[in-house]
């Protein structure tokens, strides 16, 4: 990976969380806790709607562009997108928090997966720099239009979140088409059985254990729904989404650590590699968790308004399964990167198991303080077993999380310099 593609990367990555915690913000203060709630169970349906579309997107696209004409591929794509944005979300309808909202879901779960499609092919045409910029415009034009709808022209029903947010995607895809679409073919579009069944095999392999591994992230907000209501998760959400953003470094290293591992025959290279991102990722973690414990409760008040003063709590509770996934995705990385899948599956299938046994128990009694207990032992666990797997190929030593001097010195270096692990 190129150095200038490396510090892009990085950079999008910090924009992504500046304005995600824009939209944050502004939600939370405009529609409290109980419309924050709404957005993030439909957040997450979408999430699992497009689990089912990314079959044939997501990386379908990007791995079977540089074998078939892009016109083929996306012929799939798009198709795939409409019936499955459409289908799958009609068995939504029967629950009740989606029944309100079901139309705008549709235009939703349509329009991203189109434009993920559009995404996953500047990703499979190695253009990182189009899609680091989309990744970025995703969320800033989507805080143009709340901040359009709301402030200017006036309008403040909760459903105005959801109309930004089809607005934003049908202009991007419209955007990101203008490019994929320049030396389009018609004549190279054709129903090809085979590539059909390859998009197909692939992408079910690859979306299940992406799609379990979401399950266990995020399974705890239908349980507080169900038990608890709106309000209640829209708190915890806050709170996760902010403990969420540690990770953010870990996931920029574990980018980089698996393209190196990838174009690396020296096994051993690859560990230690493997071990200085552990190194990194921890005592970054570690550095980032303090001074988000370090603000005041009145603090998360101010920013978020007054449902939210649990939050600084939910940070605490969920801060020891925060810094053990932080580490486990540099481990799990790197598993990757060998083709070891198995154990990154089961390590999902544990901790989703744990996730519900959990939050069953747990979230009727205590309620958000429930949830965040379920969510850090499932963290915990499930990270545990990435851990004893690592430590079977190489010697555990407790100076692997630790950062020596001279070390800390040749990172603040290669940092500076934009050639961090090169």
């Amino acid at each position: 990976m190129k150095k200038k593609t490396i510090f892009q990367t990085v950079i999008s990555r910090f924009l992504i969380l500046f304005f995600n915690f824009g939209l944050i913000i502004f939600s939370t203060n405009i529609w409290g806790s109980h419309g924050k709630g709404l957005i993030s169970l439909v957040t997450a349906d979408l999430a699992i709607i497009s689990f089912f579309s990314n079959i044939f997107v997501a990386g379908s696209v990007s791995y079977f562009l540089t074998k078939y004409p892009k016109e083929q591929v996306l012929f799939f794509a798009y198709g795939w997108s409409v019936l499955v944005g459409i289908c799958i979300v009609l068995f939504f309808g029967a629950v009740p928090h989606t029944a309100e909202v079901l139309p705008f879901l549709i235009a939703l779960s349509v329009l991203l997966s189109l434009y993920n499609a559009n995404i996953s092919f500047f990703i499979g045409s190695q253009d990182i720099r189009k899609f680091n910029i989309f990744s970025v415009l995703q969320l800033a034009i989507h805080l143009f239009f709340i901040v359009l709808l709301v402030f200017v022209l006036g309008f403040s029903d909760i459903e105005m979140y959801f109309v930004a947010q089809i607005a934003c995607y049908f202009l991007l895809f419209m955007i990101s088409s203008f490019y994929l679409f320049k030396n389009f073919e018609r004549t190279r579009i054709s129903f090809s059985k085979s590539l059909a069944g390859k998009m197909f095999s692939y992408g079910w392999k690859t979306q299940l254990s992406a799609f379990v591994q979401f399950l266990n992230y995020r399974l705890s907000f239908y349980f507080l729904e169900f038990f608890k209501g709106f309000s209640s998760v829209g708190i915890f959400s806050v709170g996760v989404a902010i403990s969420e953003a540690v990770w953010t470094i870990s996931r920029s290293l574990s980018v980089i650590l698996y393209s190196n591992v990838l174009n690396t025959n020296d096994v051993q290279l690859a560990i230690n590699k493997t071990k200085i991102s552990v190194r990194i990722s921890f005592l970054i973690t570690v550095l980032f968790l303090f001074v988000l414990l370090l603000i005041p409760a009145s603090g998360y008040i101010f920013f978020f308004g007054e449902d939210f003063h649990q939050t600084k709590s939910i940070i605490l509770l969920l801060s020891p399964g925060i810094l053990a996934m932080s580490v486990s995705n540099i481990i799990g990385h790197y598993f990757a990167a060998i083709n070891k899948l198995k154990i990154l599956n089961i390590k999902s299938i544990v901790g989703l198991f744990f996730t519900i046994l959990l939050s069953w128990y747990c979230i009727p009694r205590w309620g958000i303080l429930g949830a965040c207990f379920a969510t850090t032992v499932s963290y915990c666990i499930s990270s545990a077993l990435l851990f004893w797997k690592f430590y079977q190929i190489t010697d555990f030593r407790y100076k692997d999380f630790i950062l020596s001097k001279s070390e800390l010195r040749i990172f603040l270096e290669k940092v500076k310099a934009g050639s961090l692990f090169s």
